[in-house]
């Protein structure tokens, strides 16, 4: 099975510029492809890792990736998606933030040379004269086209800047000059990218009279269309340090039972013929699905130690067992105690298991707290200094407990 028919077997792929020409492509050529990561955060999230997958099989296919860090476009930010403006971010913060993206890139993608190439885009886009760009590439961008683009018409109702609006023209030249640089032939990325690809595909045919292509992959969502990655703290990041392993691993054990089979062919390397022999699985049989999942994800994003830790921790709980010693844990502050007692609502924003204390009132009050197995109703309840000389868990729904110590 070749690698386009893979992507097609496990879903992978959402819209192409030329299905059957990148099928003959990636089936006798070795493609220099690339995709774009612009640095608006220190971590990568589980969005950004179905590409890091997308990566890696065409890599084992013999394929070239470019691995662009966008340290110029995070400049001007992508409005795609956006209601609101991106926060600006200085030089050094978007180069730091692309140092960290790459140290977590090489624990999925081999980025020795000749294996991959490893790109700026400040590179080339930070020297750009104002003038000449508007001659040289402006001329070729329809501002009517742009308007219609997704990327720019949902911003249209709260106002695009010019800055944004320029979004789609510096993504457009990266293509030219990674084609002009390294033969580059084809762009890739998730499918709301699709505006912003065909504006790079039509810049280089309009500019080098040569066919150049792209490809977009579905995006990580739920059967009822929401993007998946979201938790109560936020992204599901790949630094362990912003989301802990046990974390992650109960993410993907949790997810919905309509999701975990897209979610093992999207997300895994396990054998398509294996992960089809699921989809006839039921009740139990899924929740063996999920652990799978679980194991597998966790595993490649932080380690083998750590999936085998998160996966006893899960067994314990939900087994009934006493063992909490991989369970998230926070040591809680001695200052948030006041004449020997804490509020309920002072542990759950201590642990992170709300945002705010409205939220965590809210949580009380519709019945979704326990601690040590004792619901909790009261926001206003108080507990004890010395509870807290031993373990205690809280617990969040059905499916989340944090450890709270002393």
């Amino acid at each position: 099975m070749t690698v386009f028919e893979e992507f097609k077997r496990r879903g992978l792929i959402a819209q192409c510029t030329d299905e059957e020409k990148v099928k003959e492509l990636l089936e006798n050529e070795k493609v220099t492809f690339y995709i774009g990561f612009d640095a608006t955060a220190d971590s990568l999230h589980v969005g950004h890792f179905l590409q890091l997958i997308v990566i890696k099989h065409l890599q084992k296919a013999g394929h070239m990736p470019i691995l662009l860090l966008g340290t110029g476009t995070t400049m001007v930010g992508d409005p795609t998606g956006k209601s609101d403006m991106r926060k600006m971010m200085t030089v050094d913060e978007i180069n730091y933030n692309a140092d960290r993206f790459l140290d977590q890139m090489s624990k999925f993608v081999d980025v020795t040379p000749g294996k991959a190439i490893v790109a700026r885009n400040g590179d080339w886009l930070m020297n750009l004269k104002y003038i000449e760009l508007l001659r040289d590439v402006g001329v070729h961008f329809s501002v009517n086209k742009m308007l219609t683009a997704d990327s720019v018409k949902t911003r249209l109702e709260r106002g695009c800047t010019f800055l944004e609006f320029n979004y789609m023209i510096m993504q457009s030249y990266d293509f030219l000059h990674l084609f002009r640089e390294h033969g580059c032939k084809m762009e890739l990325g998730g499918n709301d990218q699709w505006s912003n690809i065909l504006g790079g595909v039509d810049l280089v045919r309009r500019v080098e009279r040569e066919e150049v292509y792209g490809l977009t992959f579905t995006l990580l969502t739920t059967k009822e269309g929401k993007k998946m990655g979201k938790t109560e703290n936020g992204a599901l990041w790949l630094d362990p340090n912003k989301t802990s392993p046990y974390e992650f691993f109960q993410y993907w054990r949790n997810v919905d039972d309509a999701d975990v089979i897209n979610c093992l062919k999207l997300l895994t390397f396990l054998p398509i013929e294996e992960i089809e022999a699921m989809e006839s699985w039921q009740g139990s049989e899924l929740n063996k699905a999920k652990e799978i999942l679980a194991y597998e994800l966790t595993k490649m994003v932080h380690s083998e130690e750590d999936a085998n830790k998160a996966m006893e921790a899960a067994k314990a709980l939900f087994g009934g067992g006493a063992d909490n010693s991989n369970m998230p844990t926070t040591q809680l502050p001695a200052d948030l105690f006041n004449d020997g007692t804490i509020g309920i609502l002072d542990v759950l924003v201590a642990a992170g298991l709300a945002p705010s204390k409205a939220e965590g009132r809210r949580l009380v009050q519709q019945g979704g707290i326990s601690v040590n197995d004792e619901k909790v109703t009261d926001p206003t309840a108080r507990f004890s200094e010395a509870l807290f000389q031993n373990d205690v868990i809280v617990k969040k729904g059905k499916k989340v407990f944090h450890k709270v110590t002393k």
